[in-house]
C-alpha cells in the first residue's frame, strides 16, 4: 500500500500547474481567437472559462477533455473547446472585448485559474498595409502624371516656337503632324 500512499501525496503536491503564453491579445472585428492555455494535472480536470466585462461575468463553457463541452447560450455555435483547456472565438466584435478567466480544476478540487485580456477594434490593422500600397500607388500615378505634364509642356513649348517661324502657307495638317512628331 505504500506505493499507493505516494502517488496520492504526489497527486496532492503537484496539484494543477497552467500556463497562458498571451496574456494579451489584440484582435480585429471578424476575426477567429485562439485563447490558448496548456495545463498539467493528474488525472482529467473540468475546465471552465468565464467572460468579465463592465457588465458583468458570464459563463462561456465548461467540460472535461474528451467529453462534450457544455457551452453557455450565448457562446452557443461561436466557441470551439481543445482538450489543452484552450478555447476558440469564432468572429469577435467589439462586444467580446474584456477578460477571459480560465479555471482548470482537479479531481480533488485543487484548482488554478487564469486570465486573457482580449481587445477587439474596429481599426483593421490589415488596412495599414493597403493604406500605404494606396499611398505608394497614388504618389507613383501623381510622379508620373507631373513628368507627363513637363514633357506636354516642353513639347507644346517647342512646338508654339515651330509654328512662330513657319511660313504663313502652312496649313493645320502639318502642324498636326509636328504635334505628333514630339
Amino acid at each position: 500500500g505504500l506505493g499507493l500512499w505516494l502517488s496520492v501525496e504526489q497527486e496532492v503536491g503537484q496539484g494543477v500547474s497552467l500556463y497562458i503564453p498571451q496574456p494579451a491579445i489584440n484582435a480585429t472585428v471578424e476575426e477567429d481567437i485562439l485563447l490558448s492555455v496548456d495545463y498539467s494535472c493528474h488525472g482529467i480536470p473540468t475546465i471552465e472559462w468565464k467572460y468579465t466585462s463592465s457588465w458583468g461575468v458570464q459563463k462561456i463553457v465548461e467540460w472535461k477533455p474528451g467529453t462534450q463541452a457544455n457551452i453557455s447560450q450565448s457562446h452557443k455555435d461561436r466557441v470551439c473547446t481543445f482538450d489543452n483547456g484552450s478555447i476558440q472565438l469564432f468572429s469577435v466584435g467589439v462586444r467580446d472585448s474584456g477578460s477571459y478567466i480560465v479555471t482548470v480544476t482537479e479531481r480533488l478540487g485543487s484548482s488554478r485559474f487564469g486570465t486573457i485580456v482580449l481587445h477587439v477594434s474596429e481599426i483593421l490593422y490589415e488596412d495599414l498595409h493597403f493604406v500605404a500600397v494606396f499611398l505608394a500607388f497614388l504618389v507613383a500615378v501623381a510622379a508620373l502624371l507631373i513628368s507627363l505634364m513637363w514633357v506636354c509642356n516642353k513639347c507644346a513649348y517647342k512646338f508654339q516656337r515651330k509654328r512662330r517661324h513657319k511660313l504663313k502657307e502652312s496649313t493645320t495638317e502639318e502642324i498636326e503632324l509636328q504635334d505628333v512628331e514630339c
